[in-house]
């Protein structure tokens, strides 16, 4: 065997080196040099067994993303060559299609179910960007891929971005870098940003989507930059306290299962518990991310289109 292929059929074993080997550095980071950031053994541990766990567990689901993307290449209405330009095209329309599944998955409690599991630590390190759901195929919506297939982009090519794409998140998971330059602040996702978006405070809640360009928030009006007065504070709106690393991945399905089997519900109210937003209940006894904001004081900003969040008066 060359060396070449050595490293292709071992690279799930190379990444997961790597990963671990950054995350190493940013314990020297914190420990010896004194930069900002926590990273709590145990919770650590959990984020790291999710995440090598979930590699096998989603790859062995992947046939349903694989499979629909396969099904409708043949019906594809052009065929776009090979190319550094066409794979350019294709990573940046496969971001801003990650920001729509990334949306979709703060909004829709379904989707939600399988990405809080990423949300669920109280700590903001290299660790929690591994902490995945073993269930992401069964959302649909990695259907959002089909568009990409349709319009021309070969199918290895999308799930290559998706990849590059997901790799890149990872370093955005660490308080040890504060900025980035103002150009690339202003273009990229970076640490500061997806700060933002892991935290609970009210200020932040249901901001900062991107994966790579930060544009697709600035434009769609979900843009919220993180504030020196107003710290980020991790974890969910209602923190588990738990480590339990089976409780952390099935909590918001058993959740779901409770609220949908409740006696005298019409038929639309459960399949609301199901798909409206984290949070909404029939009576309207819970909490939803927008009556949290308007409960602090916060309301869409009436000069913008976007929905930037300001004091209410």
């Amino acid at each position: 065997m060359t060396a070449e292929a050595f490293v292709r059929s071992n690279l799930a074993l190379w990444s997961a080196l790597a990963f671990l080997a950054l995350i190493a550095v940013e314990q020297i980071a914190i420990r010896l040099f004194r930069r900002k950031g926590t990273t709590p053994l145990k919770d650590s541990a959990v984020s790291i067994a999710l995440g090598y766990v979930s590699e096998p567990a989603n790859a062995a689901t992947a046939f349903i993303t694989l499979g629909a993307l396969a099904a409708v290449e043949p019906f594809r209405f052009a065929t776009i060559p090979v190319s550094w330009g066409a794979f350019l095209l294709c990573f940046v329309l496969d971001d801003l299609r990650f920001y729509v599944h990334h949306r979709i998955a703060h909004r829709v409690r379904w989707v939600w179910a399988m990405h809080v599991v990423h949300h669920s630590s109280e700590h903001y390190n290299l660790p929690i960007a591994l902490r995945q759901s073993w269930f992401k195929h069964f959302t649909g919506t990695m259907l959002l891929k089909i568009p990409l297939v349709l319009v021309g982009f070969d199918p290895i090519m999308v799930t290559f971005c998706g990849l590059l794409n997901a790799t890149y998140q990872f370093f955005l998971h660490t308080e040890t870098i504060d900025r980035m330059p103002r150009w690339y602040e202003a273009i990229c996702n970076t640490p500061s940003h997806h700060r933002v978006h892991h935290a609970n405070n009210p200020r932040y809640l249901d901001a900062n989507y991107a994966g790579t360009l930060i544009i697709w928030d600035k434009l769609f009006g979900s843009f919220e930059p993180e504030c020196a007065d107003d710290p980020p504070v991790y974890g969910l709106v209602k923190q588990m306290n738990t480590l339990n690393p089976v409780k952390v991945l099935t909590h918001e399905y058993v959740g779901i299962a409770m609220d949908v089997s409740q006696r005298g519900l019409r038929w639309w109210q459960r399949l609301a518990y199901v798909f409206a937003p984290p949070g909404w209940s029939h009576d309207g006894s819970r909490e939803t991310s927008q009556s949290i904001r308007a409960a602090a004081g916060f309301a869409p900003d009436a000069r913008s289109k976007r929905a930037r969040m300001v004091p209410a008066e």
